[in-house]
């Protein structure tokens, strides 16, 4: 059967990556799971689907380049959640979310003990995907990946959004190509609000970059050279430069695996 278009269609996302304090990661894991998971964002108008994914101190130590500016660190971020809105309702979607979040920690259901690593508001540009009839970016989120690499690329001088998607456009067939990655979306980042909480870092550059997300189907360590190498033709390629690659796993939800594991 070929692959169908069907009218559900993501049209942007939340990406927010976070540190709990040392000392409250399983407080943290089940404040975030348990209830703000759901009430900051799941329950939104448009909200299509969300995943959690986490990173072990041994993951965090296959990150690069050190010097990135997406993070504050290259060891930021612990917890990644990602968001699917429905093609349409970004606006509705954005101005419930901040509303929404500001009476969360107004009727002390905030966490106070977290540290924000990088949180956006993106928009959906591309998507492109290794099989002819493929499981489509829809349903990513729901799909069980065993893992996920967040890729950014900071477009150089001269190089338009449209220069750039031609590029990985031409170039990812050849990458995704018996590869364990399943897909790749790309996205741009969305102006955070004024009246968007003060504890979310702003970014200067987000306007420039895109950020890349690849869906694989099976543990990013087995592909981390394949990556490693893919960022070096990105970075010669003239059109930009790799500013941030991370490697993720599925937390267990329910659970609170991985939050003994976080540090080194």
């Amino acid at each position: 059967m070929s692959f169908k278009e069907y009218p559900i269609k993501v049209g942007s996302m939340l990406f927010t990556a976070v540190d709990p304090e040392r000392g409250h990661e399983v407080s943290y894991n089940r404040w975030y799971e348990r209830d703000h998971y759901y009430a900051g964002c799941m329950i939104g108008p448009g909200m299509l689907s969300g995943s959690r994914w986490v990173a072990t101190a041994d993951l965090k130590a296959l990150r690069f380049p050190a010097d990135s500016d997406v993070v504050p660190s290259i060891e930021s971020g612990s917890y990644v959640a990602i968001y699917w809105i429905n093609d349409g309702q970004f606006d509705e979607w954005n101005a419930w979310a901040v509303d929404q979040v500001n009476w969360l920690y107004g009727n002390d259901r905030g966490f106070q003990h977290r540290v924000h690593a990088h949180t956006g508001m993106y928009l959906h540009d591309s998507r492109w995907y290794r099989d002819e009839d493929p499981v489509p970016l829809e349903l990513a989120l729901d799909r069980n990946y065993q893992g996920l690499v967040s890729l950014t690329v900071q477009r150089n001088e001269g190089t338009t959004q449209e220069d750039l998607e031609a590029w990985f456009s031409t170039n990812l067939p050849d990458f995704l190509k018996g590869s364990p990655i399943a897909s790749v979306a790309a996205w741009t980042a969305v102006p955070l609000k004024d009246d968007a909480p003060a504890f979310v870092p702003r970014d200067p550059n987000s306007a420039t970059r895109s950020m890349q997300l690849y869906f694989l189907e099976g543990d990013p360590r087995e592909s981390w050279d394949a990556f490693e190498a893919w960022a070096e033709r990105i970075d010669a390629s003239g059109i930009g430069k790799v500013s941030y690659c991370a490697p993720w796993i599925p937390t267990i939800v329910g659970t609170d695996t991985y939050t003994d594991e976080l540090w080194g």
